[in-house]
């Protein structure tokens, strides 16, 4: 039997745009495996449109800090080499790693062109609100500081279908490219009417050559850096059929067990189902759902009723496809989908991601480290790695629910043979101090469990009949466990 896997999204949105980060990584790689997390998902390696740029301001994709392009030859995060170093020393320590990907559009052009588009409504891009007319656009990519080198791959206005700034009017707008065969893709979100368009120069997947030239990058990519997975950004925006044409041949050429996680950004179960029977599911999902949940809990406090947590997420449909998670970078504070979820129950959220038995959990960087930038926000690094002790040494065996109050839940894992002392009682409340009774097995009998989070100082000491009263300080969480020679051993 395998440990739990856990995952860490290895950045937040307000690094030091220094160069530094993945040598940061290469460093606190031993760290994040004795901590027990042994995946992480990297952000995109690829050259952005400046040395600042996060990297979804994505500019060459074949430039991973090699060439002087942009300002810099780094990325944001630091030198081709220093990847190669960095994604290197997780592996030494057995942590896989998912490169972020970023293939919905391109930015940063090199040259401009003039071509017919229509004008269309922002709010349904399906309307147009111009006759055809000329503009110049931002959609030439020649890549001069690579020279060809690794693709020769020149991208022009044929490639994309759509734009968002005319540079002989100076004016702004969604534009629709013409030409022949084109449109906006089908199999996308249909918000907005059709969602295929989102920013920059968008990239027409309804191009034969495009396909085939973005297949080749995936397999360059993976061949080049060796990694073990990918997580594919704004994948609502993007042919769903072209999505599923490239995790089948990344598979292909990598065989089953490469992963793939998708951002499909869409609270809507029945919209993320959708989209799993369309591509088969041949990649899994971040479970947008739960997030939205979370957040509401934390903002209703103890008007939120408990019992309802898991219900309408993908979690609870699609246990073996679902990412689930707290926050990250795009639900930070002042970001694009800023959805955070308050810190006071942030413990209890992870708890309920980290110590159930469904979903592959995904701990962000910014909870764990905290958050830069001018409005800074302390990590929670003690706290989450205490519940990251009980998933690695606790959290297994059948799974029994208390969901029997609505401002007081538990449940139980009781624990498997394989892993000696594993088995936990967790418990949340979100309003009032409580306790439940809950049954953890007749073999516990005498047994006294402390509360591994620290939260609670008690030691609750097991029945005959393999219960006892579990407590919980009010909004808080408590895990209560047997606790081993030192409870803060290192996770190997």
């Amino acid at each position: 039997m395998n440990r739990n896997h856990t995952l860490m999204q290895f950045f937040e949105w307000y690094l030091e745009p220094d160069g530094s980060h993945w040598r940061r990584l290469a460093r606190l790689a031993p760290e994040l495996k004795q901590a027990g997390i042994d995946s992480v998902w990297i952000p995109p390696v690829t050259k952005g449109q400046s040395p600042e740029d996060t990297g979804y301001g994505v500019y060459d994709l074949y430039d991973l800090g090699e060439f002087e392009q942009k300002g810099a030859r780094r990325t944001k995060y630091g030198t081709k080499e220093e990847l190669v170093e960095a994604i290197a020393a997780c592996q030494k320590n057995g942590i896989v790693v998912y490169v972020d990907l970023v293939m919905n559009h391109k930015a940063g052009a090199d040259e401009t062109e003039r071509f017919q588009v229509v004008e269309v409504n922002p709010e349904n891009r399906n309307e147009e609100i111009s006759e055809p007319f000329e503009i110049e656009g931002w959609t030439k990519f020649t890549f001069p500081g690579r020279k060809g080198k690794y693709s020769s791959f020149v991208w022009n206005h044929e490639y994309f279908n759509g734009t968002d700034y005319d540079a002989s009017r100076k004016k702004t707008g969604i534009y629709r490219i013409l030409g022949e065969n084109k449109g906006w893709n089908k199999n996308v979100d249909d918000e907005f009417g059709n969602y295929d368009y989102l920013m920059f120069a968008n990239i027409d997947y309804g191009h034969p050559a495009v396909r085939q030239e973005m297949i080749r990058w995936g397999k360059w990519l993976v061949d080049t850096l060796q990694c073990g997975g990918y997580r594919l950004d704004a994948i609502k925006h993007i042919n769903h059929e072209f999505i599923k044409e490239f995790a089948l041949a990344m598979k292909k050429k990598r065989g089953e067990d490469f992963y793939i996680v998708g951002e499909f950004w869409n609270p809507e179960l029945a919209a993320c189902q959708q989209f799993l029977d369309t591509i088969d599911y041949k990649i899994d999902l971040f479970d947008v759902s739960l997030h939205y949940k979370l957040q509401a809990a934390a903002q209703a406090g103890r008007s939120f009723d408990l019992r309802t947590i898991f219900d309408d997420t993908l979690v609870k449909s699609h246990p073996l496809n679902a990412v689930t998670f707290v926050d990250n970078h795009d639900s930070q504070p002042n970001e694009s989908l800023e959805s955070w979820v308050q810190d006071w129950f942030k413990p209890s959220a992870y708890a309920l991601i980290l110590l159930r038995k469904d979903g592959y959990p995904a701990v962000f960087y910014g909870d764990y480290y905290g958050i830069g930038g001018k409005e800074p926000i302390p990590g929670k690094k003690d706290a989450i790695d205490s519940l990251l002790y009980a998933r690695y040494h606790k959290a297994y065996g059948a799974q029994e629910d208390y969901f029997d109050h609505p401002n007081t839940i538990g449940w139980v894992r009781r624990g498997v043979s394989e892993f000696k002392g594993s088995g936990c009682a967790v418990i949340i409340a979100n309003g009032d101090h409580g306790e439940k009774h809950m049954f953890v097995g007749q073999e516990r009998a005498g047994e006294t469990w402390i509360d591994l989070t620290g939260n609670r100082k008690d030691q609750i000491r097991i029945e005959e009949d393999g219960s006892a009263v579990f407590p919980v300080n009010g909004g808080s969480v408590s895990v209560w466990a047997l606790p081993t020679e030192d409870n803060k051993q290192e996770a190997s």
